[in-house]
């Protein structure tokens, strides 16, 4: 299939390039870019007014699948992929069982040749996340995992974490860890402080997180194999990961547009929708996650994708944590960072293309002549607001809802075939 895209406004942080060309795609592959390309394709489309970005890499979903495919699956959560720009997501592995076996792996990967996204799936620390006994690292990698995490819970042996580390780094995996000491976490449901007290529910100490985030770092500096801190939430944890980067230590990490965007007066609702974990924190600690993102000290915004049933969602108080976040990614990111003035659009590539896939070791996220043609052609100017039944995940509890985002994506292209046209939506 060939693909020729005209006016094109690109924007690629890996080649250094802003501005208009055309970009003729075939095979799979851009295989020209300039200037009034006339050539015979099987599709042209005018991007004019649009810009070409590379497919956006979200390092943090969760599909749910195998087990709980009520909620997600590999093909749905796809769709919700492929019309939010993203062409490549990393899943977690608390499914059911757990992503601890290559057999599990293998499952995954052979799903996912059906989706209309790219599916690399992380396996766990320990066995069944308990906690207890290694998975076996060298399997898992040799299978096709990407990275290690327990991600849903901590490992909470320090020694046992020291340990899995640097087995790790040795099997040529990332470890992803979920920063939370659950002793000091004790119930909580949504952050401490003013809103948890009005509402009378326990809270969840903004130490919890910073405490392991710490712990984390320590390790990385002591045994110099790297880390990666997932879904940072607190003021603490990113001055922490900022002494870090200035010490050299090899710390990577990434946030979620809710914790630069939203504060824990949403849960003043009662509405479950507005509880994840971490959880929405405050003022001061949105103000330091966009200070961390514009300072390059947060390497990736991805979304922690959580999708629930509107059943599971119903009671505040037992609820589970989680929100889904895929197509509201890329238009909540242009929302509070772009159109603010707060980074750049090449900046935006950086946080959301191409270190993600760095950090994982994946190629792609570029824009340039013989590049794999993964791409989001996106109206940077249209504002549309979030209506949670018309999106592509089974499950619709996205902390965005009712609100008015500015940026969507027209059409995203994997592996140079269409696989989401905003158009064809609408129509």
């Amino acid at each position: 299939m060939t693909i020729l895209l005209k006016n094109s406004y690109v924007v690629d942080y890996k080649s250094d390039f802003e501005g208009v060309c055309d970009i003729f795609i075939e095979d799979g592959i851009i295989s020209e870019m300039g200037l009034d390309i006339n050539k015979n394709a099987d599709e042209t489309i005018d991007c004019k007014g649009y810009t070409v970005l590379p497919g956006l890499f979200d390092m943090h979903v969760h599909f749910r699948d195998p087990g709980q495919t009520h909620k997600e699956d590999i093909i749905t959560g796809g769709d919700a992929a492929a019309a939010g720009g993203v062409t490549g997501v990393a899943c977690m592995p608390n499914t059911n069982p757990v992503v601890d076996k290559a057999e599990i792996v293998k499952y995954i990967i052979d799903k996912a040749k059906q989706s209309k996204t790219k599916v690399y799936p992380v396996a766990s620390i320990t066995k069944g996340l308990k906690g207890e006994e290694f998975s076996d690292f060298a399997e898992l990698k040799k299978a096709g995992a990407v990275a290690v995490s327990d991600d849903g819970r901590p490992v909470i042996n320090t020694a046992m974490m020291a340990k899995a580390m640097k087995m790790a780094h040795e099997n040529g995996l990332k470890i992803i860890s979920h920063c939370e000491d659950l002793d000091i976490i004790d119930g909580g449901i949504i952050n401490k402080g003013k809103a948890s007290e009005k509402l009378g529910v326990k809270g969840m100490d903004r130490l919890s997180e910073d405490l392991i985030t710490a712990r984390e770092i320590l390790i990385a500096k002591e045994l110099q194999v790297p880390i990666h801190i997932a879904h940072v939430s607190t003021k603490g944890s990113v001055d922490f990961i900022r002494q870090a980067v200035k010490q050299g230590i090899p710390v990577t990490s990434e946030t979620a547009p809710h914790y630069f965007s939203l504060t824990d007066e949403k849960t003043l609702s009662r509405d479950a929708d507005y509880r994840m974990n971490p959880p929405l924190r405050e003022n001061d600690d949105v103000g330091a996650i966009v200070q961390g993102v514009v300072d390059g000290v947060i390497d990736c915004i991805v979304t922690d994708h959580a999708p629930h049933s509107a059943e599971e969602k119903a009671d505040f108080e037992k609820a589970p944590n989680g929100v889904v976040g895929l197509e509201t990614l890329l238009p909540a990111t242009l929302t509070y960072l772009y159109h603010t003035g707060k980074i750049s659009l090449k900046q935006l590539v950086k946080l959301m293309c191409v270190n993600p896939r760095k950090i994982l070791g994946i190629a792609g996220g570029s824009v340039q002549i013989g590049g794999i043609a993964d791409l989001a052609i996106v109206d940077l100017n249209e504002s549309w607001t979030v209506e949670p039944q018309k999106l592509h995940s089974k499950s619709k509890n996205s902390v965005f809802k009712g609100m008015t985002l500015k940026g969507k994506v027209k059409y995203t292209i994997l592996d140079g075939k269409i696989v989401y046209n905003d158009k064809k939506i609408k129509e």
